[in-house]
């Protein structure tokens, strides 16, 4: 199977459904001639056109709510926020219009829209343009959450956003856009609400998402070499969650750690620690559950404290000893 980019993959699932449906566009910040602030959409306004990839203001308030207004029309937006920061600027029109109108019109209104951000740190782009808010719009009824880590999840999953009839939330890991992985050339849709176990183990299960899923499956594989065999399971989807693999795999491996790059107070790990202990998965644990988790401080722009904040290798492999022995 062929390898490409997580970016690339993320330009093919844009590309196909864009030819595949002409209620399909795009609107964003430097989206078109430029081709994105990390290069995702470049070509494609030789290809759709102006109309379908529209350039637009700076002024993210003014994209999401031209985009869900677009939603209810019939039309399938798909908002580019250049970094996942600028969600508090969209937030009014996301949290308060595209996630409420299904629920206010009864049911007779839906709004087919995916908004896609960059997210994370690891770039040197300092506090204003690293954060990790997924906690943020999971907490939104009505909203959709999804965090690929792989080129593969990621191609199919943007495709069953783009398909979905509700606003979906999908993002990407800017320190992933060039690292390659095989991708499908077919029509292959990866259904949300579906976490995927990226390693199987017995010992101890690692409930990750995005970047931290490669971190994660390294630590597995040095812990491996001490006798500890750990379970990686990538959510892939934070909403919906898919409750029912969490839960089998921490009733087989009696152990449960959550890993994410967010601060840690009220980070979506929490709410995955809440899932296990209110439910059957609970009495079967041998140790606490553990959750490692960004440090609760602005992303600093000093490379070396800024990977300093995030979970790294030997803090995951730290706490998984610790909770094994």
């Amino acid at each position: 199977m062929r390898e490409i980019t997580y970016a690339d993959a993320i330009r093919e699932a844009l590309s196909e459904e864009m030819r595949a449906d002409p209620r399909v566009f795009m609107l964003g910040e430097d989206i078109g001639i430029y081709g994105g602030a990390f290069g995702v959409t470049k070509g494609m306004v030789q290809e759709f056109g102006e109309e379908r990839v529209r350039d637009t203001p700076l002024s993210e308030h003014v994209i999401t709510g031209a985009a869900a207004g677009a939603a209810l029309t019939g039309m399938r937006p798909i908002v580019e926020i250049m970094f996942s920061d600028f969600l508090t600027i969209a937030l009014e029109q996301l949290a308060n219009q595209a996630a409420k109108s299904h629920y206010q019109f009864g049911g007779q209104a839906s709004v087919p829209m995916v908004l896609r951000t960059a997210g994370g740190s690891g770039t040197g782009a300092a506090e204003q343009h690293s954060q990790s808010l997924e906690a943020w719009v999971c907490h939104v009824p009505g909203l959709k959450v999804v965090i690929p880590s792989t080129p593969a999840d990621a191609k199919g999953l943007l495709k069953s956003a783009i398909r979905d009839p509700n606003p979906v939330v999908f993002i990407e890991q800017k320190l992933l856009y060039r690292q390659k992985g095989p991708v499908a050339e077919q029509d292959v849709e990866i259904p949300l609400g579906v976490a995927d176990v990226k390693r199987a183990g017995r010992d101890l299960s690692i409930i990750t998402w995005g970047r931290m899923v490669p971190r994660c499956l390294e630590a597995a594989g040095k812990l491996a070499g001490e006798g500890i065999d750990a379970e990686v399971i990538d959510v892939r989807t934070l909403v919906p969650l898919d409750k029912t693999r969490i839960i089998e795999s921490v009733k087989n491996t009696g152990r449960a750690m959550v890993v994410h790059e967010a601060c840690q107070t009220a980070g979506y790990g929490a709410e995955i620690a809440a899932v296990i202990a209110d439910s059957e998965a609970f009495f079967h644990l041998d140790a606490p559950i553990r959750r490692v988790a960004g440090l609760d401080v602005p992303i600093p722009y000093n490379p070396q404290l800024e990977a300093a904040v995030v979970p790294t290798l030997d803090k995951i492999m730290e706490a998984a000893r610790d909770l094994v022995r």
